[in-house]
């Protein structure tokens, strides 16, 4: 699958001193070191049932923010993300709307990459879609099979937790809260025949009026989990005491779906997956979760069809920390702008406050946990500074390190 179009770094300045950038794993609840000199992420992309709307944004705009400082520093970045074009949802839509499921997600995914273009988002390096990928998900299920790690239930396939090493211990949650969890989110923890409630499908026997494709396990589609961990272990290379360095996506995605997705991981490589595990907040809008369910969704194309800038998008989904749930409104738009305003008003200026002082602080506060909402206030003191009358600085050093380390390209 192809992606978007290359994003320009302007190089950072020569006389930063860059900290290594620590992130809070959602499972260990602590901080955890990106040292490594080249780094594998892996985010989990869209299904295209529906355009990208602010959730997905706040997500991509997260780990940009963390790709765009780890290639300051001068690490080497490797980046996965994959499109999950054939899924229930992707059905479900398609049949409600009385369209071809491929037509519709194709017309979804050009608007994804119509968005990710628009926020100058870095573009992953490995891109790829879980229909060209069915070949790579066969080879995992073979492994499965062959190792046996998996049963079937009637002609559908599960993994065997018991096999899995640290299972049930490891779990994010007491075992009852797991299982309706597990449950609400598209699992069948009461499916009879299965070994465990939590044990995740591998792959769906064909049903009538669905695609199919062919396999070890036989015609019929993959399971959600297992695509996730074919298409990050066959795309980046493995690290030397976890698969990846970084797992990461929308907080909903801690249970089930990533927590399974290292699982399967673990128990075809007998290594942990990732290093850290790092999710973005959900957002809510008018006291609500903003969810495709409830019909609440704000989405990037109409935003940027409507004028509002991307800038703004980017510096409005900073206002606050991207681990927290937040809620979305007209307001945080204007606060954005007025903030992008005022910035493009003292950038113009002939002499401002000076600069490499204000980024060297800007770049601390990324390499703790990514504290925009420091970043704000610090670009907020400059600004102070500079309509007082300091001078000594240069715009176009804090222009360019706007761009490098924020995306904000005024």
């Amino acid at each position: 699958m192809r992606s978007w179009p290359e994003v320009y770094l302007p190089p950072a300045p020569a006389n930063i001193k860059a900290p290594e950038l620590k992130l809070l794993d959602s499972y260990k609840g602590s901080l955890v070191p990106v040292n490594q000199r080249v780094v594998t992420s892996y985010v989990c992309g869209i299904t295209p049932y529906d355009a990208t709307h602010l959730g997905h944004a706040a997500t991509y705009l997260t780990f940009d923010l963390i790709h765009r400082y780890l290639l300051a520093r001068g690490q080497e970045l490797l980046f996965a993300e994959n499109i999950t074009d054939i899924d229930d949802p992707l059905l479900e839509r398609a049949n409600r709307d009385k369209v071809d499921w491929q037509t519709l997600a194709t017309s979804q995914i050009d608007l994804f990459v119509g968005d990710m273009t628009a926020l100058h988002v870095i573009p992953p390096k490995y891109y790829r879609g879980v229909i060209e990928s069915m070949d790579l998900i066969d080879e995992f299920i073979q492994t499965c099979q062959s190792n046996s790690l998996s049963y079937f239930v009637d002609r559908d396939l599960y993994l065997d937790l018991s096999k899995v090493e640290e299972f049930p211990g490891n779990l994010p949650m007491p075992l009852a809260d797991a299982i309706a969890l597990f449950k609400e989110r598209g699992g069948d923890p009461e499916r009879s025949g299965k070994r465990h409630p939590l044990d995740p499908l591998l792959w769906r026997a064909h049903r009538e009026n669905e695609p199919q494709w062919e396999s070890s396990a036989g015609a019929g589609r993959p399971g959600w989990h297992i695509e996730c961990t074919a298409i990050a272990l066959r795309s980046l290379p493995r690290g030397e005491h976890t698969s990846i360095t970084l797992q990461g996506g929308g907080s909903d995605l801690i249970f089930p779906h990533h927590y399974m997705t290292a699982l399967q991981a673990k128990a075809l490589t007998k290594v942990d997956f990732a290093t850290a595990y790092v999710h973005a907040g959900m957002i809510g809008l008018d006291g609500e979760k903003m969810s495709k369910s409830k019909g609440n969704l704000v989405f990037v194309s109409k935003l940027l069809a409507s004028g509002v800038r991307a800038s703004a998008i980017r510096v409005a989904l900073m206002l606050e920390h991207y681990q927290s749930d937040r809620m979305w409104d007209e307001e945080l738009l204007t606060t954005a702008n007025q903030i992008i305003n005022r910035l493009e008003f003292n950038l113009a200026r002939n002499e401002v406050a000076p600069t490499l002082s204000v980024i060297q602080d800007i770049v601390e506060a990324l390499s703790n946990n990514l504290d925009t909402p420091k970043v704000l206030k610090l670009l907020g003191q400059w600004c102070e500074r500079t309509e007082s009358g300091v001078a000594g600085g240069s715009t176009g050093e804090l222009s360019r390190a706007l761009d490098t380390y924020l995306g904000i390209v005024l």
